[in-house]
């Protein structure tokens, strides 16, 4: 029996084809770590590389603000996080656990430290040059969590530093394509903070990375009834 709702690639053929991509202003990027991870949902990541554009929907960000003792920024600067010290838009990557790169959006204003981990995109262009990177012809696979997307659009520690507002190859940008609605959960794979509920998505999206469970809404609790004497 066939399901009656399309497929990921179909799905993506038929609400995203011939889109245009404008590029984001830094002015338009809002100076705090939890609204700019908001306002990313459904913002574009693009990245010009030599065998074509690839690029994706952000459907899933998590958020670290200043003073969070789970942010690499917590303990103060250090040669490896100085990019977290520059302007909103700019680029902070880090290699995590050895095998992944993973990409983040500095948040807060000059010398005040905040990132954004991007956790999740929905592929757009260059597909078949994303499937190359992650040997994979699985749509769901391609840049589902963090190390995927990175390994997808090719980012890496060279890119440590760029501004997604000013780059040329590398940027931020946006379609005009309404976002679903955005929920927001506790963070993955952390210990410190873990009950921080600063993980935000777009509801209902396939793309989007982690245990099905935390996807969920929240059930409102039952009021107890009162018992009759």
């Amino acid at each position: 029996m066939s399901s009656l709702l399309p497929s990921p690639t179909a799905a993506l053929k038929e609400s995203h084809s011939g889109i245009s991509i404008r590029r984001v202003r830094r002015s338009e990027l809002p100076e705090d770590t939890v609204e700019l991870s908001r306002f990313l949902i459904g913002k574009v990541v693009v990245h010009e590389l030599s065998s074509g554009r690839v690029s994706g929907r952000i459907v899933e960000a998590e958020a670290y603000p200043p003073g969070d003792p789970a942010a690499h920024h917590f303990r103060g600067p250090t040669p490896r996080i100085r990019s977290m010290y520059l302007a909103p838009g700019h680029v902070y990557v880090f290699f995590n656990y050895g095998n992944h790169f993973m990409l983040n959006v500095v948040s807060e204003r000059p010398e005040t430290a905040g990132a954004i981990l991007i956790r999740a995109l929905e592929p757009l262009e260059g597909i078949e040059i994303m499937q190359r990177h992650r040997k994979t012809t699985n749509l769901l696979d391609l840049t589902r969590g963090p190390g995927r997307l990175a390994q997808a659009l090719q980012i890496d520690r060279r890119h440590d530093g760029v501004d997604l507002c000013e780059d040329t190859n590398l940027w931020l940008g946006e379609i005009d394509h309404p976002s679903g609605p955005i929920g927001k959960t506790v963070r993955i794979g952390i210990s410190r903070a873990a009950d921080k509920r600063l993980r935000f998505f777009e509801r209902g999206n396939p793309f989007v990375s982690g245990p099905k469970r935390l996807l969920q809404p929240a059930r409102k609790r039952r009021k107890p009834r009162l018992r009759s004497r």
